[in-house]
């Protein structure tokens, strides 16, 4: 079930008011109040909507409605509370004496949202506008950066695996050499380190020496 019509619209002006009208409105409700905006046009004798004598005197006629274009401040106060509250203009024009919700309202789409939108802003989220071409930047740049993280990590694998065979190839051969010279000279050279390398020199020389001159011994005999 729908709601009841304010008037049953037989014989009701539509249309711009006018001086006279105005002039009615205004002094029934100084002097009665609004009382029942449904029976007002009635009594106040305007062929007019309730509805219609409602938004006449709350957005033109009552004492302190402030005309004019929205100031600076009055804007930035709309911005944020529209950021908290959406399109609820009659509770943004709660906070904003003698503006009425449809002038702000009017405001907001003609001039705010507008402004907004030159900015960069969007008037509904309140947040940054992002163009399809900076999302395809985007996109690109993240794509190169992954892809580059890969080459980096496959070039460092594949630099680190050539690396560890050539260092076991490298200690195999010089394990060999060892077992070898161990044969001919007769020493154990795997208890020698690095640090002992030159203090050992001189010693290892004379057995090396020993060594040959015994077997060349061997072969006069």
């Amino acid at each position: 079930m729908g709601r009841k019509p304010c008037c049953d619209k037989v014989g009701i002006k539509k249309g711009p008011w006018t001086a006279e009208e105005d002039k009615k409105l205004m002094n029934f409700i100084f002097t009665n109040g609004h009382c029942s905006w449904r029976s007002l046009p009635k009594l106040a004798g305007l062929l007019r909507c309730g509805k219609s004598c409602r938004l006449r005197w709350i957005n033109y006629l009552r004492p302190d409605v402030k005309r004019g274009v929205l100031s600076d401040s009055e804007e930035k106060l709309v911005i944020d509370l529209h950021a908290q509250l959406g399109n609820r203009w009659s509770k943004i024009a709660s906070h904003l004496p003698g503006r009425t919700d449809n002038e702000i309202k009017n405001h907001w789409n003609t001039h705010i949202k507008k402004k907004l939108e030159k900015m960069g802003i969007d008037p509904q989220t309140h947040k940054p506008i992002i163009s399809d071409s900076a999302i395809e930047k985007i996109n690109e740049d993240h794509d190169d950066n992954l892809k580059a993280s890969i080459n980096a990590s496959s070039s460092f694998s594949s630099s680190s695996c050539s690396s560890g065979i050539i260092d076991e190839i490298n200690l195999s051969c010089m394990d060999y050499f060892w077992e070898e010279l161990d044969d001919f000279i007769g020493l154990d050279f795997s208890t020698f380190s690095v640090d002992d390398e030159h203090e050992d020199y001189e010693r290892l020389s004379l057995a090396h020496e020993s060594n040959v001159i015994d077997h060349q011994l061997w072969n006069i005999v």
